[in-house]
């Protein structure tokens, strides 16, 4: 799908870069929680990472063509999997936000699910995903999915290596079986180097907003930097298959990473403008004998600001 980059108004963009750019207010307000030893480091690291205004402008161009995929998404009923893997802090979290930061969450939504229960840890090992499977106009992003048996699970050694063989076996006819049901599969690894996720650990582990993001997993995660290189060459050649093939994000400058990312998802669906009808703002009833009433004070939320 090729779409036109000057689709939003130059008068629409700038209103949004002056009146909802939180994500820069993120950015301000996150900043001052680092030591300034911190920040010297990360900066001196990423000398050339991309301009604020071109990464906003390219975002909110982005955001718009999402809006109109997911138009075209319930419009024809389309079904479409969006999973995300990667390194452990890569980023793919900040990606998912800003994909669906604008959509409606009735048709896009995330599902992120914890550790298995014992009941699940007995069940055909795709079935806890399959209720969250999408139906006919909405658009699924796991927030991990299946391949964690590939990667943390082997590792850990939450499953056993007959597991993972199962699972090898099984995953690209499930996904096979997906796309023949009329699912679109899309399938996107965060990668980040060595250095950067030393980088990001510390900086987590400096900013009390952030230290919640630190699990003992993501811990563990920098000590087993080598097995889990291993387990996702392996994941990737026995995985890889035409139907659902492996994209790769490299991620160690987020406002890249992004932009790429969402690029990518929309080259690789073949989504069109959709007919909508013009929306127009109805005259409310007016009754002249209707009084307002007047609510007890304790109702309201007290005005501190």
């Amino acid at each position: 799908m090729t779409y036109d980059s000057d689709a939003p108004s130059k008068d629409w963009l700038e209103a949004e870069l002056e009146d909802t750019l939180d994500e820069d207010f993120e950015i301000e307000f996150s900043e001052p929680m680092l030591s300034m030893e911190i920040r010297k480091i990360y900066r001196g690291q990423h000398p050339e990472m991309l301009d604020r205004k071109v990464y906003f402008r390219n975002l909110l161009r982005l955001q718009a063509e999402l809006i109109k995929l997911q138009d075209w998404v319930q419009h024809t009923g389309q079904k479409v999997v969006i999973l995300m893997e990667g390194r452990d802090s890569a980023g793919k979290g900040g990606v998912i936000k800003r994909i669906t930061q604008r959509l409606n969450p009735r048709i896009a939504r995330v599902v992120a699910l914890p550790a298995p229960s014992r009941r699940e840890q007995s069940q055909w090992y795709f079935q806890r995903y399959v209720p969250y499977l999408p139906a006919g106009g909405e658009i699924v992003l796991f927030d991990r999915s299946w391949y964690n048996r590939a990667g943390v699970e082997r590792v850990m050694g939450f499953a056993t290596e007959d597991q993972v063989e199962s699972f090898f076996r099984d995953v690209p006819e499930f996904e096979r079986m997906l796309v023949r049901s009329g699912t679109i599969v899309l399938k996107y690894w965060f990668s980040i180097t060595d250095e950067e996720q030393q980088l990001r650990f510390l900086m987590r582990i400096h900013d009390p907003m952030k230290q919640w993001k630190l699990s003992p997993m993501d811990l563990e995660s920098r000590i087993r930097w080598e097995q889990y290189t291993k387990a996702k060459e392996e994941m990737f050649a026995r995985t890889n298959i035409p139907e659902a093939p492996w994209y790769i994000v490299e991620g160690n400058d987020k406002k890249r990473e992004r932009l790429n990312c969402i690029e990518h998802l929309l080259s690789q669906i073949p989504y069109e403008d959709v007919p909508s009808e013009k929306v127009s703002l109805p005259d409310r009833n007016y009754n002249p004998e209707y009084e307002r009433q007047v609510l007890p004070d304790e109702l309201y939320v007290p005005k501190i600001y």
